[in-house]
């Protein structure tokens, strides 16, 4: 059934939206509007800051993913049913996931191969009972130690289950086909449970969990909290997890989901006109190191980093370039009357704003540039453990360029 903001979407001049930005005013603030030249930013509280206010499929930690209730304001409004909406550096899949809960047609791609097995699982969930008796069919008290260096981060008992576990999914897994559901799902719990700071996860204390330090570094954190790892239980630690993510149940019934490891300007796989919206965040020039970040988490799952065209950005023309190339592909899959939310955040100390780099970006390509938002928040976990200011820097403040396919 279509939302009253879609009706308005479909019915109303061009200019609804903007209008709507305007008039907003749901956590009791006006939007302030700020123009300069043809950019103009929409200022105000867009959706909660509250983080426990998701579906709890949400709960997955990654570096630099935004909340699911900002994909879920722009697909709510501009999307109904059963429409497409994708996400080409999709990350944890926070996108795909909420278009998944709201009846969309989920659509997601990423350069790293280990962003399609955080986000596939969660799409299509198994029962707790069956990954609680696939978890008693693995030989988690078979294992070897493949690298005594994982003893800064694991006890010796706990080392052997991680290991097992790993050999026993890569063994399993198919070389052409779509892993098994409930292999995948533990798969993916497994690699959100390797490291973090409570005894939830299979290491001693460390960094949050979207966030594997090196093995010096954790020797050091070792030393400075007089610590050593405590033995875990790998196979209790992932069924309570996996309790916690389907506490709110699965997506419902709705199109087939079609997530690729492929790069954002080559989404080859997606057919002219066939996307209805966008909602996407690239990395963001020289902020978060996705190879060193998830170094423990691509051990595990088997996957080659080398082999893989991960970007780390750290000039603005080699930032630019890469903008450019993704909206000219989005010119081709996205329709016309589709939208684009382009999220970016402040880098270096807020000297270099990229929104207006996106802006430059898409100059002669057939897109309506229409405005950025910004969304005020108050402190995040991760900011407040790296001691950001609200709205200061990076991800801990969004803002979001907003564009309609012509």
């Amino acid at each position: 059934m279509p939302t009253a903001s879609h009706k308005l979407a479909r019915s109303a001049p061009e200019g609804w939206f903007l209008a709507a930005l305007r008039a907003f005013d749901a956590f009791g603030a006006p939007t302030e509007i700020v123009g300069e030249g043809e950019l103009t930013y929409y200022v105000n509280e867009y959706w909660t800051a509250a983080q426990r206010s998701a579906h709890a499929l949400h709960e997955i930690s990654y570096r630099a993913c935004f909340k699911p209730q900002l994909p879920a304001f722009f697909i709510e409004r501009l999307t109904k049913a059963g429409e497409t909406v994708l996400d080409p550096f999709m990350g944890r899949g926070t996108t795909p996931l909420q278009a998944a809960l709201l009846g969309r047609r989920a659509v997601g791609s990423d350069a790293n191969p280990l962003s399609l097995m955080l986000t596939r699982p969660r799409l299509r969930p198994p029962a707790l009972e069956a990954i609680q008796t696939r978890l008693s069919q693995a030989p988690l008290g078979k294992g070897e130690i493949e690298r005594d260096d994982l003893l800064a981060f694991y006890h010796p008992d706990t080392l052997r289950q991680i290991c097992a576990l790993r050999a026993w999914l890569i063994e399993r897994l198919p070389p052409e086909e779509e892993p098994d559901p409930v292999d995948d799902w533990i798969r993916m719990v497994a690699l959100n449970r390797l490291t973090g700071h409570s005894p939830g996860f299979f290491s001693v204390y460390t960094m949050p969990p979207n966030q594997a330090v090196s093995v010096k570094a954790q020797l050091k954190i070792n030393a400075r909290r007089a610590q050593t790892p405590a033995p875990r239980d790998v196979a209790m630690l992932i069924l309570r997890k996996s309790r916690a993510l389907l506490a709110d149940g699965a997506p419902p019934p709705g199109p087939r989901p079609m997530l690729t490891v492929s790069d954002a300007a080559k989404l080859a796989h997606l057919k002219n006109a066939s996307v209805d919206l966008v909602v996407t965040s690239p990395p963001f020039l020289d902020v978060v190191d996705y190879r060193a970040d998830n170094w423990l988490r691509n051990w595990f799952a088997g996957v080659n980093v080398g082999a893989i065209p991960l970007s780390q950005l750290r000039g603005l023309d080699a930032w630019t370039r890469m903008t450019r190339a993704v909206f000219e592909e989005l010119a081709r899959v996205v329709r016309p009357g589709g939208h684009v939310a382009y999220e970016v955040g402040e880098v270096r100390g807020g000297a270099v704003l990229l929104e207006r780099l996106v802006w430059e970006a898409m100059a002669g390509l057939p897109f309506e540039r229409l405005c950025v938002m910004v969304n005020r928040q108050r402190f995040t976990k991760t900011s407040n453990c790296w001691g950001v200011a609200n709205n200061s820097k990076g991800v801990n403040s969004n803002r979001i360029v907003v564009a309609r396919r012509r």
